[in-house]
């Protein structure tokens, strides 16, 4: 088994810097890749990504929320989502993306996609 980084990822990059085997990864085309995935085929599961994640984005593969009830205020990022997003990441740099979208209190979205999209990207 291996973790996903759903829609909820915001590229905060603390996840990238504790993964003892490098496995996850991001591109500069954040159109198309805005978040972080990890590499199936390189991950130990060990887990160390999940606590450092403040977005909550991360999971077991098998405990990806096929009804994932926001309390409201998170965000979405994915690509064909038209929202701003500006912050500051893991290392105090700026993060700046163009598709998300924050979520109503009690919205139910499924996160079980980023699977699939998380395998395109290694694909």
């Amino acid at each position: 088994m291996t973790h996903v980084i759903t829609s909820l990822c915001l590229r905060d990059t603390g996840c990238a810097d504790v993964c003892p085997v490098e496995c996850i990864q991001t591109n500069d085309q954040t159109d198309q890749w805005p978040t972080y995935y990890i590499d199936p085929g390189t991950c130990i599961d060990c887990g160390a990504c999940i606590p450092e994640c403040p977005y909550h984005a991360i999971f077991p593969l098998d405990e990806v929320p096929s009804a994932f009830q926001a309390q409201g205020g998170e965000i979405i990022n994915q690509p064909g989502l038209t929202g701003h997003y500006e912050g500051i990441g893991h290392h105090g740099e700026a993060v700046v993306l163009n598709t998300t979208r924050v979520l109503a209190p009690g919205e139910v979205i499924d996160l079980t996609s980023t699977i699939q999209v998380n395998a395109q990207f290694f694909g």
